[in-house]
């Protein structure tokens, strides 16, 4: 596709993963690249549609540079691309998808595309698919007794439940194929 259909900026510590991200993403998407968290934050303006951000880096975390997206107000789609094992603190970050590296291109390409997507729908689901997200992050890196243990996982699981109940509702914003999609997935 030759349109260019959104921005992200690609934020990791590492050079070579960035430029790999960035070159991955370049030809369906106009991207910007930072190595550090300071450079993220100079880089991110109201243009930026997705962040790609690595949560280990060594100026500041990519949950602080999370929290500072958050509080100047952006509402840009921002996906966790990180080595970090998910665990129970990332039930209170406000990111829309967590990406475990190892992470294909094919894989960035469709986050992205998908979060593009998402920025369209309405607050409340655009909510779902990001406890829904955490939720999976979680499933996929924690054993079953853990997650019945866990207070911070009940609460999430139950808060995924009312908003897939309220959902119910406005599933008309949906086009045939992301219906079908949703309908498809382990998350509705």
């Amino acid at each position: 596709m030759d349109e260019q259909r959104g921005i992200v900026l690609v934020v990791d510590d590492d050079p070579r993963v960035a430029r790999v991200y960035a070159e991955q993403l370049r030809r369906q998407h106009t991207v910007r690249v930072a190595y550090s968290g300071a450079d993220a934050l100079e880089s991110l303006d109201t243009d930026v549609d997705v962040v790609l951000l690595d949560r280990r880096m060594p100026d500041q975390t990519g949950d602080e540079v999370l929290e500072q997206i958050r509080a100047r107000g952006l509402t840009c789609q921002v996906a966790m691309v990180t080595a970090v094992e998910p665990d129970f603190d990332i039930i209170e970050m406000d990111f829309d998808e967590y990406l475990y590296k190892p992470v294909t291109g094919d894989q960035l390409l469709s986050t992205v595309d998908h979060l593009l997507r998402r920025a369209t729908y309405d607050t409340a689901l655009q909510e779902f698919f990001s406890v829904a997200a955490k939720r999976a992050a979680l499933e996929s890196e924690k054993p079953l007794s853990v997650l019945q243990e866990s207070d911070e996982f009940a609460t999430l699981t139950a808060r995924f439940e009312r908003l897939r109940e309220e959902l119910d509702e406005s599933l008309h914003q949906l086009d045939d194929e992301e219906a079908f999609e949703l309908a498809l997935s382990d998350q509705f």
